[in-house]
């Protein structure tokens, strides 16, 4: 899993999945990288089993497995952010610290 969240384009992917099924070409055009590139996300994530396919034609759609995933995630998201929050008010606290003593 931590090699799912290494990238945030597999963590895009999954949160445009989040709203519902779709193919590499529709993926790849919201996110603005090659269809190759999306591609080689989509097997890291179906490979850790977070996405699942289904084929229809010649196209293939791309869903998450397990909705359980989004909730994983969306508590990830929330720690990440709180994380970030307390690392940016203790740097302001020290260069409001350094200026002071400047």
């Amino acid at each position: 899993m931590c090699k799912v969240l290494a990238h945030a384009k597999r963590i895009e992917i999954i949160y445009l999945l989040k709203e519902g099924e779709k193919n590499v070409d529709q993926l790849a055009k919201t996110m603005g990288i090659s269809r190759a590139n999306t591609s080689q996300h989509l097997a890291i994530l179906r490979e850790q089993g977070v996405v699942c396919t289904r084929k229809d034609g010649l196209n293939v759609y791309y869903n998450i497995c397990n909705p359980k995933l989004i909730k994983a995630y969306e508590l990830m998201k929330e720690i990440l952010l709180e994380n970030l929050s307390e690392l940016v008010t203790t740097s302001q606290e020290i260069l409001e610290k350094e200026n002071e003593d400047n």
